[in-house]
This record gives C-alpha cells, sequence and structure tokens, in this order.
C-alpha cells in the first residue's frame, strides 16, 4: 500500500522559490495572486500608526500534482505570519474539549 504524506519538494521562501527551477511558474502565480487581492480589495495600505507593529506576512508554496504525480498546477497564498502558534493552540483545547465531552456521552449510552 502506498500512502501520500503530501511531502512534495515545495519552496518554504519566496528566495528559495526564485532561485529553484521552477522560478517562472512560481512567479506567475505569485503575481496572479497578487493582482486577484488587488482586485478584491483585501487590504489598504496605510501609515502605520505610532505603537502600532506591521503584520508580517510570507508566501506559501504548494505543487498540485494529478493521480499519475504529473505537475498539475501551482499554487501559492500570502499568508499573515505571528498568529499559528496562539491558534494552534486555542483549537487544541476546545477540540480536546470536545472529544472528550463526545467520549463520556459514548460511554453513558
Amino acid at each position: 500500500m502506498c500512502i501520500d504524506l503530501g511531502i512534495d519538494n515545495d519552496p518554504i521562501s519566496f528566495s528559495e522559490a526564485i532561485d529553484g527551477d521552477n522560478f517562472d511558474e512560481w512567479l506567475d502565480v505569485m503575481k496572479d495572486e497578487l493582482k486577484s487581492m488587488t482586485q478584491i480589495d483585501v487590504w489598504d495600505l496605510m501609515e502605520l500608526l505610532e505603537g502600532c507593529k506591521r503584520v508580517e506576512c510570507k508566501w506559501v508554496f504548494k505543487t498540485k500534482h494529478d493521480s499519475h504525480e504529473n505537475i498539475e498546477y501551482y499554487k501559492v497564498q500570502l499568508v499573515a505570519k505571528g498568529f499559528t502558534k496562539k491558534m494552534a493552540l486555542i483549537i487544541r483545547k476546545h477540540l480536546h474539549l470536545l472529544l472528550r465531552k463526545i467520549l463520556l456521552e459514548l460511554s453513558w449510552h
């Protein structure tokens, strides 16, 4: 049995994508993503107010393959950085509580 763990050789940074073999493809999809985000007004550019921190972001790269492992398309997403750990802890806590409740309910039946 073959299990796909979703492990690819996708770039993990902007620099890695631009320095890699498929830099033209990555650059094209990054331009398309930025154009799309601009068209739907995802953000407003403004001066940073005193005492405020800017939200940093990073590119996430994913190569999509067909069932024969041929590249179908390249996908990128521009995501905000800095909230991952905090959100993961919140999700983990609530998931744990939910699972515990379900298990308790099942044990009563």
